[in-house]
């Protein structure tokens, strides 16, 4: 089942970037975001990258393809490389399993949530809920702008958007893929992967900037 987002019918705010990290050693694009409750995590092409939130200093590197949207279910690494999805051991940097990803190398965002991981399909402009173990397709989301970065947060729904100079931040009904909330970057600062903290931040991967940009998010009740 495929659903739409409704018109544009809710005003942007200004995004509230409140810190910003990187470039990092040897990373010259940042992609997927993930955070494990202490570390944030960046993919970098060919590394994945943990880096403490309060120092900037990087803790972690793991060797492993990572050119798009990362999660973390709350023991385990999931990676998108190209056309699958790893499952990685963190502690060992290990490959655990694999799954196809749904856009067969057209994805972008990741997130973990209620079991299930979600993954952006960026010029396709869908999220897709999807089985972790198999990969089957569970139910889509459509979206009237390019999806890069997803995340969930306190049964929130938002994901990345980047076209041109433009990028922003939405929140979305997950069930009916209206939009709710707007938050504009900055022209010309990209949102590439996105993650929340569980708290007060999103952490949103810059792209070919190399940077990671931390985004405090709005005190907003559920829609």
């Amino acid at each position: 089942m495929t659903r739409k987002t409704s018109s544009e019918a809710v005003t942007p705010r200004p995004a509230e970037i409140v810190r910003e990290y990187g470039p990092f050693d040897g990373a010259k694009n940042i992609a997927g975001i993930t955070h494990d409750g202490e570390r944030v995590w960046a993919a970098t092409g060919a590394r994945l990258i943990a880096f403490d939130p309060a120092s900037g200093a990087t803790t972690r590197a793991l060797d492993c393809p990572c050119d798009a949207g990362t999660a973390f279910d709350g023991s385990y690494l999931y990676q998108i490389a190209e056309e699958r999805i790893d499952k990685i051991d963190p502690a060992s940097g290990k490959v655990l399993a694999s799954i196809p990803a749904p856009g067969h190398g057209s994805d972008s965002g990741l997130a973990w949530a209620e079991g299930s991981l979600w993954v952006g399909q960026h010029r396709d402009r869908k999220i897709h809920q999807i089985d972790p173990a198999t990969g089957a397709i569970i139910r889509s989301i459509e979206s009237n702008r390019f999806v890069t970065g997803v995340t969930w947060v306190d049964g929130e729904l938002w994901h990345g958007t980047w076209e041109g100079e433009e990028s922003e931040l939405r929140r979305i009904n997950p069930d009916s893929g209206a939009v709710l909330e707007r938050l504009e970057m900055p022209s010309g600062v990209g949102v590439s992967g996105l993650e929340s903290d569980g708290a007060g931040l999103f952490y949103c991967g810059g792209g070919g900037s190399g940077k990671v940009r931390a985004v405090r998010r709005p005190k907003t009740a559920n829609a």
